[in-house]
């Protein structure tokens, strides 16, 4: 982040980044324990991939949960801030506060395709190093 006003994080994107986080020790535990051909007998490389599996699940679902439980506050939010900008026109103090409201909506929403982007990531590097080992169900 390096806006021209070296903003702070907010704690909803911190958070993100801590849990985002997840995904890439995932990754990293993927890419150093799931084993090549020849080394195959070392490892119980079909449990790894299905504990792996469920904490890729866990943590996407998570996030996710999170992100539009944000969305869904703040919309209201908006809403509600709307509703008074109607009643009251002139009051330059709400319309700062509604502005600032729907560019937070605005991050919000664009978090959701990051967390596309990043999911699409992680699953790719799980396809790539569990596919001979374990199938995961259907839901995926």
């Amino acid at each position: 982040m390096l806006a021209a006003s070296q903003e702070q994080p907010r704690p909803a994107e911190e958070l993100l980044r801590v849990m985002r986080t997840i995904d890439d020790r995932i990754v990293h535990e993927l890419n150093t324990t799931i084993p090549t051909a020849s080394f195959v007998g070392k490892v119980d490389a079909q449990q790894t991939c299905k504990e792996l599996y469920q904490s890729l699940m866990e943590a996407h679902e998570s996030r996710e949960r999170i992100i539009k439980n944000c969305i869904a506050q703040t919309s209201n939010v908006v809403k509600t801030l709307q509703e008074e900008r109607k009643k009251t026109l002139e009051d330059i103090v709400l319309l700062k506060k509604l502005r600032k409201e729907q560019t937070k909506l605005k991050l919000m929403q664009s978090e959701l395709n990051v967390e596309e982007v990043v999911n699409d990531r992680s699953w790719k590097v799980f396809n790539e190093r569990c596919r001979a080992h374990y199938k995961p169900p259907k839901s995926q």
